[in-house]
C-alpha cells in the first residue's frame, strides 16, 4: 500500500507541481479546443489534461482504467458535471483484458505485452517493475464516440496499446495526438499509418510533434506525413519520448 501511495503521489508532484507547467499547457491545447468542444483523455492519468482543457471550457470524457488514477479523479473532478470519468481501457475490440501495472511509476503501466518488452531493454526503464496486473473493462474509440460524441480533439496516451486505440477507431477525427517513444519506434509508425488512412477519405492530416511535456512543437509549420518521419529520425537518438499531434488540413 505505501508503494502505491508513494507511486501515485509522484505522479501528482510531476503533472500538477510543477510550477507554469498548468499555464503552459492551457496555452498549447487553445489550438485544438475551444468552449464547449469535447475533448476525449484516454489514459487521464491524474487529470492533468483534464484540468486544463476544463480551463478551456470544454467538457471532457476522461478515459482511465488504472484503479488508483480512478480514484484521483473522481475526488479531483467528481463534481465537474463537465467532466466524464469512464473506467475503462480503449482498445481495438471491446471485451476485458489484463492491465499491467507499475506500482511505482503508473504512468508506464500498460496493456501491451510487446511494448513492455521493447522499453524494458532501455536503461532509463532499467528500474521499472510490473509487479501486479488488474482486468479492466476494454471499449473501443468508436463506442466512446458513440456514446459521448465526437471529439475536436482526442489524446492517445496508453502506454504502447495506441495502435490497438486507433484500430478501433473507423472514422476521421478534427485532431488527435499520440504518444511517441524511442524505443518502440516502428509501433509508432504503424500508428501514424492508421492515421493516414483514417485520414484518406476526408482530406488527409498534417502533423507535427512535441517533446515530452514541453508544450512546444519541434516543427514551426505542420509537416506531410514523410516528413514527420523524418523529424522523429532526428529525435529518436536523444531518447526522449514525445507525442505526434495531427490536424485535419480541412480543421
Amino acid at each position: 500500500m505505501l508503494g502505491r501511495a508513494w507511486g501515485i503521489a509522484r505522479s501528482l508532484v510531476m503533472y500538477h507541481g510543477v510550477p507554469g507547467k498548468h499555464r503552459r499547457m492551457v496555452r498549447f491545447y487553445r489550438e485544438f479546443l475551444e468552449p464547449g468542444d469535447v475533448g476525449f483523455d484516454l489514459g487521464a492519468h491524474v487529470g492533468s489534461r483534464v484540468r486544463a482543457w476544463r480551463r478551456l471550457g470544454a467538457r471532457v470524457i476522461a478515459v482511465e482504467p488504472q484503479p488508483d488514477c480512478l480514484r484521483i479523479l473522481r475526488l479531483f473532478f467528481g463534481r465537474d458535471p463537465a467532466v466524464t470519468i469512464v473506467p475503462v481501457a480503449a482498445g481495438a475490440r471491446a471485451g476485458r483484458a489484463r492491465l499491467a501495472l507499475s506500482t511505482a511509476t503508473p504512468t508506464v503501466s500498460s496493456m501491451s505485452r510487446d511494448w513492455i518488452e521493447s522499453v524494458a531493454v532501455d536503461r532509463r526503464f532499467a528500474r521499472v517493475r510490473w509487479d501486479r496486473t488488474v482486468e479492466v473493462e476494454v471499449a473501443t474509440l468508436d463506442d466512446l464516440i458513440a456514446g459521448y460524441g465526437e471529439p475536436a480533439f482526442c489524446k492517445i496516451d496508453v502506454e504502447g496499446f495506441e495502435v490497438d486505440v486507433l484500430a478501433g477507431l473507423t472514422r476521421p477525427l478534427r485532431a488527435l495526438s499520440f504518444e511517441y517513444l524511442p524505443p518502440a519506434h516502428d509501433a509508432a509508425l504503424v500508428a501514424l499509418g492508421l492515421v493516414e488512412r483514417l485520414g484518406a477519405a476526408a482530406g488527409g492530416y498534417r502533423y507535427n510533434y512535441a517533446p515530452i511535456e514541453t508544450m512546444r512543437f519541434a516543427s514551426t509549420r505542420w509537416l506531410e506525413a514523410a516528413d514527420l518521419v523524418r523529424l522523429l529520425e532526428r529525435f529518436r537518438p536523444l531518447g526522449r519520448s514525445g507525442d505526434v499531434y495531427a490536424r485535419a488540413r480541412q480543421a
